[in-house]
């Protein structure tokens, strides 16, 4: 779901990052409330994008030829609010754009808006509303995962879609993604609705339980923070870390995550014009220091723990730093 450097314009892009400024600056202030309510909350934060990191790494075949993930921005929501998991989620997305070439650089704001903002606050209504039922809380977890990566991907799909509609040359042909709206959406979320959404609901139901758990007191009620299991949660970061080559099993590329070639190479398969678009060729390019999370001279599996290793140590840092900022 990561959208790459060049695939939407500038303007969009520029949109989307002005749009995600208040909603950082309002998630800042709301996680501001809770550090001073508790004082392990810049840990908790960190473990919080360390989870949802690891859990985009785990790329699982789809049909169609392509991989796709599970981002856990739900599951942050329901255990910290959902403006510590805009945060949260946004720290992940920024340290895999910069550092791993993950999404792109000036595609961060409309990454972030649809993984960090639309998915957790989607699926924290959802489980709201649902739950209104004590009984249904299982269900509640599910579908909240279920359609929040959902309406996220929808999200995706619309921003991609919606590039040669707006963004053309004087003959018709795509600046940007070549893909109109009747081609992404149904790709997308046919994906997600069989098979992402279902991983994600999933996911969802089964590590909130277990730190229901292990601590009772451990899910955020509407302001209050309270105690979290953190030794646990770190147990299962290192259980995740160990198994995260696993997402290497497919090496084939997320829909809407192809390089030049790659792309080319699509379109050819799919019929349609194989040009690359002058926007993609001449736009903004960026080359992160392990790109698609290998490391040089490191076997690929090993590349892909330590960098799983690296982004935890990143996020503990990040957030202490932060905690002890506004504690002070």
């Amino acid at each position: 779901m990561h959208i790459p450097e060049n695939y939407l314009s500038p303007q969009t892009c520029a949109v989307m990052g002005a749009i995600m400024v208040p909603v950082w600056y309002r998630a800042v202030k709301k996680v501001d409330v809770q550090i001073k309510l508790k004082k392990d909350t810049g840990t908790m934060l960190g473990i919080s994008s360390s989870l949802s990191f690891l859990i985009m790494m785990f790329n699982l075949p789809v049909p169609g030829g392509t991989t796709a993930h599970a981002v856990g921005a739900v599951l942050i929501a329901l255990l910290m609010g959902p403006w510590a998991a805009t945060l949260s989620v946004s720290v992940a997305l920024l340290l895999q754009a910069c550092l791993f070439g993950d999404g792109g650089i000036l595609a961060f704001g409309a990454n972030a808006f649809s993984m960090a903002f639309v998915m957790p606050f989607v699926g924290y209504g959802v489980y709201k509303l649902v739950t209104r039922v004590k009984k249904f809380e299982t269900m509640g977890l599910f579908l909240a995962g279920y359609l929040g990566v959902n309406v996220a991907a929808f999200s995706t799909s619309v921003l991609l879609g919606i590039q040669p509609l707006l963004f053309h040359e004087a003959n018709g042909k795509p600046l940007y993604n070549p893909y109109g709206l009747s081609i992404t959406i149904p790709a997308m979320m046919s994906v997600h609705l069989l098979v992402i959404g279902i991983v994600e609901g999933l996911f969802t139901v089964c590590v909130y339980n277990f730190v229901k758990s292990v601590s009772k007191d451990a899910i955020f009620i509407e302001e209050k923070k309270k105690r979290t299991p953190l030794l646990r949660l770190k147990r299962l970061l290192l259980v995740m870390v160990i198994l995260c080559p696993l997402g290497l099993i497919d090496h084939a590329t997320a829909w809407g995550e192809w390089d030049l070639s790659e792309l080319v190479k699509n379109l050819k398969q799919n019929h349609l014009p194989a040009v690359q678009p002058k926007g993609m060729v001449n736009g903004f390019s960026f080359h992160a220091l392990f790109s698609d999370y290998f490391i040089p001279g490191l076997p690929l599996a090993l590349g892909y723990i330590l960098s799983g290793v690296t982004a935890i140590i990143v996020f503990l840092l990040i957030f202490r730093l932060f905690n002890g900022r506004r504690q002070s």
